[in-house]
């Protein structure tokens, strides 16, 4: 008696300890929304960021674009040390002294007119800053549809999943029922062999379904750029609520709405632009460029040790008067030296410039030209481009119109059909357990009814997810 109070005590703590841990794993298990994964994708994917990176590329380039109207200042300071014969390039002669000299220029340069390039190439810049940052719209537009995509491909699965369980079930009482049957010889080994054939079917469907939940959340959690092993489940939105949706729509309407607001025309459309602004850019090279210049410079050496501060008058005798003896004297002033330091040698020898440069273009090898054709060209190939982006688009939506409406009828017919064989199965039960239908009969109103389940299920997820479809190219938002 003690022992058995014992095991039951062991086995009551061991249920206690599974519970406990199945408790922990369900908690542990992180619930996401259809909002919390756009969230989550739209601030951790790589895709995004890298498309980010690319808007702040081409905000520089605009920046640059912008500060290139500004002078342009230099400052070239220079010193040598000069020795053996060599120009003095403060008294321009030549000398064998070892001497030193420093140099400093400064110059600023303005570009005036230069065929209205930097004016076109600021334009230019803009426009492909608008390109950038309608390719990361587009970008983001494009995961947020994979997105919603992937979670409704995870709902539909999880639902196969939930009929997969219950066909097993049934399956199994279905199999008991056969087993008994057998054991009092009212079937045949063919009765019990094809019940149990329909466990395996079932548990073989289950093993499909639960892999392909698992791999539409693997593929979610890299959206996310989550780590794969973090465990996480979707939140499930209520059923009712997904059946009222809408699914009669205008093609045209939908058209012309997605023209104006989907991220793929806006960016063919702003690539034409600067395709256009790019030709301006070009014929600029055909015209002179005007800029105007300045500087300033001076310079030292120290062989110039002294520089005159003054003078003084003199007399000196050259000679004298043979005749009288008197003497011949000139008179002069003498100029009077100091040291020449480096601020005043500097300061004397400050000099300033100021000037007008024009270069005209006259040949340089047809290289203008070529740019210009080439400009053209680019042009003619984005505007082909924008005109291919919506052809493409129209057709796309027409489809999804077409789509939306060939799976509401799919999805009334599934509803309808799953209907009828539930009835049907209900009544083959009935009779079945009354010994009316045979094993035969009996197993293929299962096997319709599940296959009817299925279907109803993927039809129901079909129309709803071509009904985001179509809100996602009218600007809709998207929610479950």
């Amino acid at each position: 008696m003690t022992q058995r109070i014992f095991k039951l005590k062991r086995v009551s703590i061991l249920s206690i300890a599974c519970l406990t841990l199945l408790s922990f794993t369900v908690n542990a298990q992180r619930v996401i929304s259809l909002q919390q994964a756009v969230d989550l994708t739209l601030a951790n994917n790589l895709t995004i960021k890298q498309a980010v990176v690319n808007e702040s590329l081409a905000n520089e380039d605009y920046k640059q674009s912008k500060y290139n109207m500004l002078p342009s200042v230099t400052a070239n300071p220079q010193a040598s040390y000069n020795f053996g014969r060599s120009p003095n390039l403060t008294t321009y002669t030549y000398s064998s002294q070892s001497f030193l000299y420093i140099n400093g220029q400064a110059s600023v340069s303005v570009t005036l007119f230069q065929g209205g390039q930097l004016r076109n190439q600021i334009l230019q810049n803009k426009l492909q800053l608008d390109v950038n940052k309608t390719s990361t719209a587009k970008v983001k537009n494009d995961l947020l549809l994979n997105v919603v995509t992937d979670y409704l491909t995870i709902l539909t699965d999880q639902d196969l999943v939930v009929a997969a369980k219950q066909q097993i079930e049934l399956a199994k009482i279905t199999l008991d029922r056969a087993q008994k049957n057998y054991d009092q010889q009212n079937a045949t080994i063919a009765d019990l062999a094809q019940a149990k054939a329909q466990v395996s079917t079932a548990e073989l469907n289950l093993t499909n379904a639960q892999n392909q939940v698992d791999l539409a959340i693997l593929i979610l959690k890299q959206y996310m750029e989550m780590d794969p092993s973090t465990q996480i489940a979707v939140e499930k939105p209520d059923i009712s609520k997904l059946t009222n949706i809408r699914t009669i729509y205008d093609a045209t309407e939908v058209i012309k709405t997605a023209f104006t607001i989907n991220p793929d025309i806006r960016l063919a459309e702003l690539q034409q632009q600067t395709s256009a602004q790019a030709i301006k850019v070009a014929r600029g090279a055909y015209y002179p460029t005007v800029s105007l210049f300045g500087g300033a410079g001076s310079n030292y050496s120290n062989q110039n040790k002294q520089k005159i501060i003054g003078t003084t008058p003199f007399t000196q005798q050259v000679g004298t008067v043979a005749a009288t003896g008197q003497s011949v004297v000139t008179s002069g002033i003498q100029p009077i030296y100091g040291p020449y330091s480096f601020t005043n040698q500097f300061g004397d020898n400050f000099n300033q410039s100021v000037g007008l440069s024009v270069q005209i273009p006259i040949f340089n090898k047809f290289t203008t030209r070529t740019s210009v054709h080439k400009a053209k060209l680019n042009y003619q190939n984005a505007e082909l481009t924008t005109q291919i982006a919506k052809n493409n688009l129209s057709k796309t939506i027409i489809q999804a119109v077409l789509d939306l409406e060939a799976a509401e009828k799919s999805y009334q017919s599934a509803l309808q059909t799953f209907n009828s064989n539930k009835e049907a199965l209900n009544v083959t039960k009935q009779r079945y357990d009354a010994g009316f239908v045979n094993t035969l009969d009996y197993n293929t109103a299962v096997t319709n009814f599940n296959k009817s389940q299925n279907d109803m299920i993927a039809a129901q997820y079909q129309m709803i997810f071509r009904s985001k479809v179509i809100d996602y190219y009218i600007g809709n938002p998207i929610t479950l």
